[in-house]
């Protein structure tokens, strides 16, 4: 972006990276708002897994009109109607709180949901163009670490402010401090909003559907055609699948796991969990230098189906700990399985197969249902076990799958 001045470009950045803080407090807030539900709606544990399928359908569902909104208005469009819908969705919270009502919540959540799949879609490969090509991995990476702060900040909030209040003592007040955190962030969204209305980005920054057009769709059989590819959707669905449920009832297992252990505290705990999930994302990256990137995928995600075992015969502290350690050999899945689902595929062709791996995340409003179901009907614990064939596949994919076609193999091994 020669003609773009470095104080445009660095305003530009701030206020993408802020967006990956923001999307990152949501995505910590959720599995808080699902024991919080809990205890407070009185509802059952796979009636609160429905809020993920809410959440991560949103995902699935936006993701697609996300990206037209990118091709025709460009990635400031597509980041200005995110924001919008995350603000509109964080406002729904207040009737919903008022009424008491789950079924409200669900479409509030829905709807910050497409918002998010909005800021996503567009805010990722925005971020890379905000300088040399070079030097965009660093960003992008420096982007997700925001992304990290904020998921690490929303357990803590909603440990404060929702689950130190006990059970159905005082829903009024529980319900309220729902609404002022999320009228907190829509005020802060709105902002954002704003900001993004009245800064021109760098010249150049948008991407219009005219690139696109020249550089060819593809079709979806051709993309398919590759067999790596297709392992690779599946492994990221799998994977998804795998995080969200082992984060949806995070509170739940330590709960039930440590004695004496509040719902509050707990909260606390799984923010652990989401800085060792940012801490593995650091100390492994510089390790596929040296070694495969799907050898090492292929090794974490069977080290996760021993601790998975393993959260089905310990107790304690233990337990707790170990349920933290799952979340440090899961930090590396979603980027490397990307990376090497889409690896040696035509040009024309990544921006399709992006989509579809992003659409992917829809495993995320699958699995915390029937955990839910196996959790009510034998105990949380059990509910864990559902993420062993996930794990099975995922560490398949990395060892074996991500080389079934020759000229991928070829490629990775480069």
């Amino acid at each position: 972006m020669p003609s773009a001045s470095n104080k445009s470009i660095k305003i530009a950045f701030i206020l993408v990276t802020t967006l990956f803080l923001l999307w990152g407090l949501s995505y910590g807030l959720i599995d808080v708002m699902n024991k919080n539900f809990q205890n407070q709606l009185g509802i059952t544990k796979a009636t609160s897994g429905l809020l993920q399928a809410a959440y991560f359908g949103g995902y699935f569902v936006f993701a697609t009109p996300a990206s037209l909104v990118a091709r025709k208005y460009g990635y400031k469009g597509g980041i200005m109607m995110g924001l919008a819908l995350y603000a509109i969705g964080a406002l729904m919270i207040v009737p919903a709180s008022n009424a008491h009502s789950f079924q409200i919540f669900l479409v509030a959540f829905f709807i910050i949901a497409c918002g998010l799949a909005s800021l996503e879609t567009n805010a990722n490969p925005y971020i890379t163009k905000l300088g040399s090509d070079k030097d965009a991995a660093f960003r992008l990476n420096v982007a997700q670490c925001a992304n990290g702060i904020g998921q690490f900040l929303g357990p803590i909030i909603g440990g404060m402010l929702f689950l130190s209040i006990a059970s159905g003592t005082d829903i009024s007040q529980n319900m309220h401090n729902v609404q002022m955190v999320y009228v907190g962030i829509a005020a802060i969204v709105v902002v954002m909003l704003i900001l993004f209305v009245v800064n021109k980005l760098p010249e150049g920054a948008e991407v219009s559907g005219d690139e696109d057009a020249a550089e060819g769709d593809g079709s979806y059989s051709q993309l398919f055609s590759y067999k790596h590819f297709r392992l690779g959707a599946l492994a990221q669905f799998l994977y998804i699948a795998a995080q969200v449920g082992a984060g949806a009832f995070f509170i739940n297992y330590s709960v039930e796991h440590w004695q004496g252990l509040s719902d509050s505290r707990a909260a606390y705990f799984f923010s652990i969990a989401l800085v060792a999930f940012l801490i593995g994302r650091v100390v492994t990256t510089p390790l596929m230098k040296k070694f495969s990137a799907g050898k090492i995928l292929g090794a974490y995600s069977a080290i996760n189906v021993v601790l998975v075992v393993l959260l089905n015969i310990v107790s304690g502290s233990t337990a707790v700990f170990l349920l933290i350690a799952v979340f440090f050999f899961m930090s590396i899945s979603f980027p490397t399985i990307f990376a090497l689902s889409i690896v040696n595929l035509p040009q024309n062709l990544v921006k399709t197969a992006s989509s579809i791996i992003i659409m992917s995340i829809v495993g995320g409003a699958i699995m915390p249902y029937f955990m839910g179901h196996v959790a009510d009907m034998v105990n949380t614990a059990a509910g864990y076990l559902l993420l062993i064939p996930c794990f099975l596949y995922v560490a398949w994919y990395g060892f074996k799958g991500c080389h079934a076609d020759d000229s991928a193999k070829k490629a990775i091994q480069q």
